[in-house]
């Protein structure tokens, strides 16, 4: 499956943002799918995940309470809603497609990549 992220973008601390990323491939309602997260000079992290299904759920500790993923399988697409922002939420945000059907927060239960979006925070 092939993944194209967007919707970054420059905001304020406590402002609200959605990500999209749109996937090709039939396979997409099959999989897991996941938001990652990498800060300049800091190694990539886990922010949340989806089942195939949807009734599936699981967040980073930090991002918990904050922000929202869901998909939505007619349209192969899955969404990162992020509100609440902090500067501390500045990365270039990935979605991920998970190797089955849910996925756990490592990196390796994800076998297809985005290129990613900014998000930039400003305090």
């Amino acid at each position: 499956v092939q993944l194209q992220a967007s919707g970054g973008g420059l905001v304020q601390a406590g402002g609200s943002l959605r990500l999209s990323c749109a996937a090709s491939g039939r396979t997409f309602r099959q999989l897991a799918m996941g938001w990652f997260r990498q800060a300049p000079g800091k190694e990539r992290e886990f922010v949340a995940t989806v089942s195939w299904n949807s009734l599936a759920t699981y967040y980073a500790d930090a991002v918990k309470g904050r922000f929202t993923i869901s998909r939505d399988n007619s349209k192969n697409t899955v969404y990162l809603q992020m509100t609440s922002l902090e500067p501390e939420d500045t990365a270039v945000y990935y979605c991920a497609a998970g190797r089955t059907v849910v996925a756990g927060p490592g990196t390796a239960n994800f076998g297809s990549w985005g290129q990613g979006t900014l998000v930039t925070v400003s305090s």
